[in-house]
């Protein structure tokens, strides 16, 4: 009688006070583990905007702004940079996963865009009482277009950014005070590229170049992703791929791609489609804010044509997806493996697979690059990441990658 009485006082005081936060899915990660979920998960205060459609809805919908992110990165190899206060400027894309911040000093909680492909931070914010850090207010005033349709005018502010528990003082962001359009991030993006503006930059050898991220499914329904900053807690056995430096675009994570397979058919390919070229900008880039991977036409058109024979016919086209087939056939369709120097990666079926609301059909969670401009950049998309720990280690130039399951 004694030991069931303790027991249910450790039971209502478990559930009443800190055990109940304790298994709590959207409570904070502590620490520089730091937690990421889909925009429209169920920890996000984003509302879906259309919130009684499936999940496979809502990537077609979020995937239908590929092209223009797409032409986006593509047309950042063939121009200089734009100058901006302190650093170049950015052209800042949406991205479709969001991580816990804090800027200022007391910290506000921001649900910042997670994207590897920018610099610079911003939010918006009422710009009263903020400092300029550089001589003569006017150089802080800039003007960014955004996402093809949208645009806002920013002032370079300074505060405190705060990741789990670490604050980082004077950190220099955009406090976006107008904008015009309806596709900016509604509480700001946090970019992890390698220039100057960056989270790893700005944060000095608090990290020491390194972090990672494991990106849940679009399913997940919770706060099941993470960040990890800095060289502890990263994975010790994990293979690794070169970085590649391109000049003229510093802040992408271009990886060398040296082939695909479908199936065990090693898909023939030109070397010079491949290539990593930084006069052009051709190659391949990492990135977290492009929904599904996309290849330049004459290389997605191999890699298609060869899983369609693989794969039982008849097919058809669901949204960006040009290559669906009936559900029933699923379990022939051959795996498809990315070929980088010195690390293969063997896609998960879901990550190479999306389904149709109904469940009927199956496609190929892929699609060629925009042929509206001269595109040489392929790029290695977030819902091919899914549930994979992606390190990016820039001190050694290094990219990781490991199977995780974060959902």
């Amino acid at each position: 009688m004694e030991h069931s009485l303790i027991l249910v006082i450790f039971l209502f005081i478990c559930l009443s006070t800190a055990c109940n936060a304790a298994f709590d899915p959207c409570s904070p990660k502590s620490g520089s583990d730091l937690s990421v979920i889909p925009i429209y998960g169920k920890c996000s205060p984003f509302n879906s905007p259309e919130p009684t459609s499936s999940w496979v809805n809502m990537v077609l919908n979020m995937a239908s702004s590929d092209p223009k992110r797409v032409t986006y990165l593509s047309s950042l190899v063939a121009r200089k940079p734009t100058s901006v206060p302190i650093a170049p400027g950015q052209v800042i894309n949406v991205g479709n996963y969001v991580l816990r911040a804090k800027i200022g000093s007391p910290g506000q909680l921001m649900f910042m865009v997670l994207d590897t492909s920018n610099d610079a931070a911003w939010v918006p914010c009422s710009v009263s009482g903020l400092s300029c850090p550089t001589v003569g207010s006017g150089s802080c005033l800039f003007n960014r277009s955004y996402g093809g349709d949208s645009s806002f005018s920013a002032m370079l502010s300074r505060d405190t950014l705060t990741l789990g528990n670490d604050a980082i003082p004077n950190y220099a962001f955009g406090c976006i005070n107008a904008v015009s359009g309806g596709s900016i991030p509604p509480q700001g993006l946090l970019g992890l590229g390698r220039g100057s503006m960056s989270l790893l930059s700005q944060s000095g050898s608090l990290y020491s170049g390194v972090f990672s991220y494991c990106l849940p499914s679009f399913k997940s329904y919770y706060f099941s992703g993470s960040l990890k900053l800095g060289p502890l807690g990263q994975p010790k056995n994990i293979k690794t791929t070169p970085l590649l430096k391109n000049p003229h675009r510093p802040s992408l994570y271009y990886v060398n791609l040296t082939g695909v397979s479908v199936g065990r058919v090693n898909v023939p390919i030109a070397p010079e489609l491949l290539a990593f070229d930084p006069n052009t900008g051709a190659g391949t880039v990492i990135d977290s804010g492009t929904v599904i991977t996309r290849f330049i036409q004459p290389i997605y058109t191999a890699i298609r044509d060869e899983f369609r024979k693989q794969v039982a016919g008849p097919f058809s086209s669901l949204g960006a997806f040009d290559t669906c087939f009936s559900a029933t056939n699923e379990a022939v369709a051959p795996a498809i493996t990315f070929h980088f120097t010195g690390l293969d990666l063997k896609l998960p079926m879901e990550n190479s697979l999306i389904h149709s609301s109904s469940g009927s059909l199956a496609c190929l969670a892929m699609a060629a690059a925009p042929n509206n401009v001269n595109s040489v950049l392929n790029v290695i998309a977030n819902l091919q990441q899914q549930n994979l720990r992606i390190l990016f280690d820039t001190v050694n130039s290094r990219l990781g990658i490991a199977r995780e399951l974060c959902n």
